[in-house]
């Protein structure tokens, strides 16, 4: 399909994925709000950090991930853009930016599929237009997200930050 052809295409699948969803009904959970991390959110987005990583990241190994949960906990949390998805006043999920790199995005395992992800996506993509961010390619559940959502791909590389051999690619969502 040529490009100008594919590009109304994209736009209405982007339009429709990234859709507001309708307010719960009686007996079901409390609707999604959004808000700015306070410090206060340290210990409950660290935990659902850890607990997200352990299934998305596990094969990184549980040392490395409480290594890394010390970095989160240290320096990203406090220093990104990070918006807090709550269920009530429980936060369920958050997405932390970097100008318009996601650097983070993750979800309460008990809540996945309930359209948290995507509505901590459609908030970034409402503030920041054009997102990238940078994804191991063993998290396939992720991979998958990202490119319903219609991100794609930039580059690749062998190994992550830490010099590990675990490939990572680079995706886009054009704004």
């Amino acid at each position: 399909m040529p490009d100008h052809a594919r590009k109304p295409a994209l736009q209405r699948l982007q339009a429709r994925l990234f859709k507001p969803q309708p307010a719960p009904a009686v007996g079901e959970p409390a609707a999604l709000t959004f808000r700015p991390y306070r410090d206060e959110d340290l210990a409950a987005l660290s935990d659902i950090w850890l607990q997200a990583s352990r299934q998305a990241h596990g094969f990184l190994g549980e040392e490395r991930l409480r290594r890394d949960q010390a970095l989160v906990e240290e320096i990203y949390l406090p220093k990104a853009e990070t918006w807090v998805a709550l269920r009530g006043t429980k936060p369920v999920g958050f997405i932390g930016l970097l100008e318009s790199f996601v650097g983070g995005l993750f979800v309460q395992p008990d809540a996945h599929g309930q359209g948290i992800g995507r509505a901590l996506m459609a908030l970034a993509r409402e503030k920041k237009g054009t997102l990238e961010l940078e994804v191991y390619t063993d998290n396939s559940r992720a991979m998958a997200f990202y490119r319903q959502l219609g991100f794609e791909e930039i580059s690749r590389r062998a190994d992550d930050d830490q010099g590990a051999p675990f490939e990572n690619v680079v995706l886009r969502l054009p704004g």
